[in-house]
């Protein structure tokens, strides 16, 4: 465990119980979410590989628009 992990999980153990397993389910939802993201992103991964090729085919024949940002 990190240090910063266990610092946060030190003073999460000094809340009161409701708190703590409020905060407890935020972060295994997070955990989730992160696990939920990696598994859609590795699934479709040879499609956005495909789609970068596309793109960089499309800027390297010049057809593309460059954006244009303000400078404020």
């Amino acid at each position: 465990m990190t240090k910063l992990l266990k610092h946060a999980f030190e003073r999460a153990s000094s809340l009161p119980e409701e708190e703590q397993d409020a905060l407890a389910a935020i972060l295994l939802e997070e955990m989730a979410d992160e696990q939920r993201w990696a598994k859609a992103f590795e699934s479709s991964k040879a499609a956005l590989d495909e789609l970068a090729e596309e793109a960089l085919g499309d800027f390297k024949h010049g057809r593309t628009t460059p954006l244009e940002f303000d400078d404020k």
